[in-house]
C-alpha cells in the first residue's frame, strides 16, 4: 500500500459522503416543497382572453394613494422620556431603584424587550431577546401571553339588533351613516348626550359617614366661568381637554357638545387651522419671502399687445384679506362637509400636528457576502434599520432628518437652535445626531386647490404635504409630497402617507424621482419635552 495515497483518498471518501448526505437532505425536503407547489397551483388553467388587462402603473399608484388608512395604530413614542433627565441625582419623585438602562434577566422580561424591539423597527436587538428568552424558557410565549392578553381581555361584545324598529330591509341601517351626516351622531349617543344633559359635577363622598359633605369648587361656578377654563385647557392641550371626559359624565357632556370650545380650537392659531399654511411663507433657509418676490408671482404676462388690461398688475392678497377668505371658506366647509360641528371638523379636516414630530421607521433585509474558502449552506442576512424624522414649525419652516439613531436619541434635539451646529467638529454632545439635518419649508393644499402639481401633474388634493429641504451637497433641493391620513379606529391626522419624493437640479434645471421601494410613511409621535408654543 503506498502512503502517499492514504490522504487523497481520505478526502474523496469524505467529499463522497457529503454529497451523498446533501442528496437525501434534499430528497427528503423535495415532496414538502412539491406538495406544497401543487396545492397552490390553480386546477384548470385560465385563459389568457378572459383576463382582465393589467392595470397601468398609474393607475396602481392612483389606487394606493386613494386607500391610505388604517384600522391598527403603529407603534408611536408618546411622551418619550428624556435620557439626561433620568441620569440626574437628587431629583424630587424619581425613583433610583429601577435602572432603565438595566438589561433584562428573566425569559419574561427578555421576551417583553423583543417585543417592544420589534415594535420600534429595532430587529437587530429584538432577534437577540428573542433568543435569550427561549433559550431560558421554550415556553415563555405562553407566559407572555398570560400576563398581557388574559382571556378576560377577550370577552366579545353581545350582538346588537341592526334593525330595532323592524323596518323594511331596505332602509339603510343607521350604523352605516357617514359622521358628517344627522350631525355625526348614531341614535343610541344622541340619547345618551340627552341623558347627560340635566346632570351636574357631583362633590365627592365625605371621608366618614360623621363626615360633613366636601364641596365642588367646579360645581359651584356659574357655566360662562367653567367654559373658560374648559376653553383655556382646550388651547394649552387638546389631548388633555378629551381626557376630561374621564372626570364624571357633566365634564363628559361639556367637552362633548360644547361648539364655542371647539370653535376656539378649530379657528385658533394655537392648534387650529388658523396655523396651517396653505402658501410658502418663507424659503427654505427660513427667511421670509421677500414682497417684491410674492407681487412677481401675481405678475400677468402680456398676452396680446393690443389688450385692454396691459401693464395691471395683480397684487397679492392682504392679511387681512387671507384671514377673511379663510373665515369664509371655514364657515362654508362646517355646513357643507362637517354637518355645523366644529368637534368633527377639528378631528377629521387635515391639519398640521406641532406638539410632536412625524417618525418613519424603515426595515429591510439584504444578502451579505460570504467568504470563498468556507462552506455555508445559508448566505447571510442583514437586516438593515433607519428612521426618517420630520417635525414641522408654525412659521412655515421645517427640519427632515434621516439618520441610524432611535428615537429617544433624537427627538429631543429638533430644535433650530441644533440645526449644523456640529459639522466637522467631531462633537460628542447628545445633540451631535443632528448633524445630518436639513432645513426645509411646508405647505398644505387646502381644498379650494384645483391647480396641477408641476412636478407630479397630478391635481392637488386637499390634505397633501409638500416638503421642500436642502440637499446633501448645495446643487440639489429634495421635495417630499406626502398626504395625511390616519392610523387607528378613532385617531385622525396621525400619519403622512408617501406620494412622491425627488429631487431639482439647480445646475441642470430638471428633476428627478427617486424610489420609495423601502421607505414607510410617517407616523406623528407626541414629544413631551416640546411645548404647544414653540
Amino acid at each position: 500500500m503506498n502512503p502517499s495515497r492514504t490522504v487523497p483518498d481520505a478526502e474523496a471518501e469524505l467529499q463522497r459522503f457529503r454529497e451523498q448526505w446533501r442528496a437525501e437532505v434534499a430528497q427528503n425536503r423535495r415532496p414538502e416543497a412539491s406538495s406544497s407547489s401543487e396545492a397552490s397551483k390553480p386546477q384548470t388553467k385560465p385563459d389568457v382572453a378572459s383576463l382582465p388587462p393589467a392595470p397601468s402603473a398609474a393607475a396602481a399608484r392612483k389606487k394606493d394613494i386613494q386607500d391610505l388608512s388604517e384600522e391598527i395604530e403603529p407603534r408611536t413614542y408618546h411622551d418619550l422620556p428624556d435620557k439626561q433627565e433620568l441620569l440626574k441625582l437628587g431629583v424630587e419623585g424619581q425613583s433610583h431603584e429601577r435602572n432603565p438602562f438595566q438589561e433584562p434577566s428573566t425569559a419574561l422580561e427578555h421576551y417583553e424587550h423583543a417585543v417592544d424591539k420589534e415594535t420600534q423597527g429595532n430587529l437587530g436587538d429584538s432577534m437577540r431577546h428573542y433568543r435569550k428568552a427561549f433559550k431560558l424558557d421554550d415556553g415563555v410565549h405562553e407566559a407572555y401571553k398570560k400576563k398581557h392578553f388574559p382571556p378576560s381581555s377577550f370577552v366579545k361584545p353581545k350582538p346588537m339588533n341592526p334593525n330595532p324598529s323592524a323596518a323594511a330591509i331596505t332602509v339603510p341601517g343607521t350604523g352605516h351613516h357617514s359622521l358628517h351626516g344627522s350631525g355625526g351622531l348614531s341614535p343610541s349617543l344622541k340619547q345618551l348626550v340627552n341623558d347627560l344633559a340635566g346632570l351636574r359635577i357631583e362633590p365627592g363622598p365625605p371621608a366618614t359617614d360623621a363626615s360633613p359633605q366636601e364641596p365642588s369648587p367646579l360645581g359651584e361656578l356659574p357655566e360662562e366661568i367653567l367654559t373658560q377654563i374648559l376653553t383655556s385647557l382646550a388651547l394649552e392641550d387638546v389631548a388633555s381637554f378629551a381626557r376630561l371626559a374621564l372626570v364624571c359624565k357633566r365634564l363628559a357632556y361639556l367637552a362633548f357638545t360644547e361648539e364655542c370650545v371647539w370653535k376656539r380650537v378649530a379657528t385658533g392659531e394655537e392648534n387650529g387651522f388658523a396655523a396651517m399654511l396653505y402658501d410658502y411663507v418663507c424659503d427654505i433657509e427660513g427667511f421670509s419671502l421677500e414682497a417684491n418676490d410674492s407681487i412677481a408671482q401675481f405678475l400677468r404676462p402680456d398676452s396680446d399687445e393690443d389688450d385692454e388690461d396691459e401693464g395691471v398688475v395683480t397684487l397679492p392678497p392682504t392679511p387681512a384679506e387671507r384671514r377673511s377668505e379663510f373665515a369664509a371658506l371655514t364657515d362654508q366647509l362646517l355646513h357643507t362637509i362637517y354637518a355645523s360641528s366644529w368637534r368633527q371638523m377639528f378631528r377629521l379636516r387635515p391639519r398640521i400636528r406641532f406638539n410632536g414630530c412625524y417618525i418613519s421607521t424603515v426595515n429591510y433585509t439584504r444578502a451579505g457576502a460570504t467568504a470563498t474558502n468556507t462552506l455555508m449552506w445559508g448566505a447571510p442576512i442583514h437586516v438593515i434599520t433607519y428612521f426618517r424624522y420630520l417635525r414641522f414649525f408654525r412659521n412655515g419652516t421645517c427640519i427632515s432628518l434621516l439618520t441610524t439613531s432611535e428615537p429617544a436619541d433624537v427627538v429631543h434635539h429638533l430644535t433650530k437652535e441644533n440645526m449644523h451646529s456640529h459639522h466637522h467638529s467631531g462633537s460628542m454632545l447628545p445633540s451631535a445626531v443632528m448633524k445630518d439635518a436639513l432645513r426645509g419649508r411646508w405647505r398644505l393644499t387646502g381644498p379650494a386647490s384645483s391647480v396641477l402639481d408641476p412636478v407630479t401633474d397630478e391635481p392637488e388634493t386637499e390634505g397633501d404635504v409638500h416638503v421642500e429641504t436642502e440637499g446633501v451637497v448645495p446643487k440639489y433641493t429634495y421635495k417630499l409630497i406626502l398626504t395625511l391620513a390616519h392610523a387607528g379606529k378613532a385617531a385622525r391626522n396621525n400619519k403622512l402617507a408617501w406620494k412622491w419624493f425627488g429631487s431639482w437640479n439647480r445646475l441642470t434645471d430638471d428633476w428627478g424621482e427617486f424610489g420609495l421601494k423601502n421607505d414607510r410613511a410617517f407616523y406623528w409621535s407626541r414629544v413631551k419635552s416640546y411645548g404647544v408654543g414653540l
